[in-house]
């Protein structure tokens, strides 16, 4: 039980539920008590989530199938992605046979747009876990202890954050190698510094608030109070956070693919495709159409439920 919880057990006047009870049954009734409201306010949450705005919806569902085709899309493919028919099949107009058409080698495009969803998602979580794992840390030790730890913490991100992150994740990129494994190192260094501050952020307001002080005065060490009731009450924000980025990060991974920092033909990677295809663009608009297409859908869906768990999981925006 939190230290939130336990705060209306101390409370002079005690709900006459718990008159005469234990203090171990009292909590536990006041805990039953709560809980009835925590699920109509999850109830309410996930209703405005759902139905007050319907690019939530559209985004969640988007994202859905983004991530199921992200699992199972080379197995639901009609073709194979690297198969190529240069005699019969080069560059071919959306047809029946191939939904999206075919690319100069004669390999049909949707198979290797449902394909590369799973390399642009597997990216954006490889990059994004470690961003927010490493960057969680640095915030949170940042701001609980501050002091010169603060402040050689902060110093450190300040030189990250010194740079645009676009051209530092291009510098680190092209002094690594061409490798779709440099690209995620790049742009995992990019992130983190973002979530350090983020977090930092929320600990300082949090670690002033009225439980936390109760809990230094009942003798509870710092790690505990920072693990148990600092960080779970600043999730939701690191949460909503991390659904933004998933969008970006895949922009910025084929951004690097498409200047030839990221992934490497025959890949069938989205910024790849693309990059590939500017030298059949007057003759094939197809080629980086479809492609071009499913990189706008991505972001636009990770945003759209970015911003729907932001209205959700924010009190203050109750009254919308």
């Amino acid at each position: 039980m939190s230290i939130e919880q336990a705060a209306p057990v101390a409370a002079p006047f005690a709900p006459s539920a718990v008159v005469g009870q234990p203090a171990g049954r009292a909590a536990a009734t006041l805990a039953n008590a709560d809980a009835p409201r925590e699920q109509s306010q999850l109830r309410r949450n996930l209703r405005r989530f759902l139905i007050g705005n319907r690019l939530n919806f559209v985004g969640l569902v988007i994202v859905v199938l983004f991530f199921i085709l992200a699992l199972f899309g080379e197995l639901l493919a009609p073709y194979s992605p690297y198969q190529q028919d240069i005699t019969n099949s080069k560059l071919l107009a959306p047809s029946w046979s191939h939904p999206m058409g075919t690319d100069e080698l004669g390999r049909d495009l949707l198979s290797r747009v449902m394909t590369g969803t799973r390399i642009s998602l597997q990216v954006a979580v490889v990059v994004l876990g470690f961003a927010v794992t490493f960057g969680t840390l640095v915030g949170a030790i940042s701001g609980y202890f501050g002091g010169i730890v603060d402040e050689v913490l902060m110093r450190i991100t300040d030189m990250f954050l010194a740079f645009p992150a676009l051209i530092l994740a291009i510098a680190i990129a092209a002094s690594l190698g061409r490798d779709l494994k440099y690209t995620m190192v790049a742009l995992a260094t990019v992130y983190w510094p973002w979530y350090a501050r983020l977090v930092r952020g929320q600990v300082l307001t949090i670690r002033e608030r009225d439980f936390i002080t109760a809990g230094r005065g009942l003798g509870l060490s710092g790690p505990r109070l920072l693990l148990r009731h600092i960080l779970p009450n600043a999730i939701s924000v690191v949460i909503i956070q991390i659904t933004l980025d998933i969008g970006y990060a895949v922009l910025a991974t084929s951004s690097l693919s498409f200047i030839g920092l990221g992934a490497q033909p025959p890949s069938p990677e989205w910024g790849t495709m693309i990059t590939t295809a500017r030298n059949h663009i007057r003759e094939a608009w197809w080629y980086t159409t479809f492609p071009g297409i499913a990189l706008a859908l991505t972001v636009f869906a990770f945003n759209a439920l970015g911003d729907g768990l932001q209205d959700a999981l924010d009190p203050r925006s109750g009254h919308r």
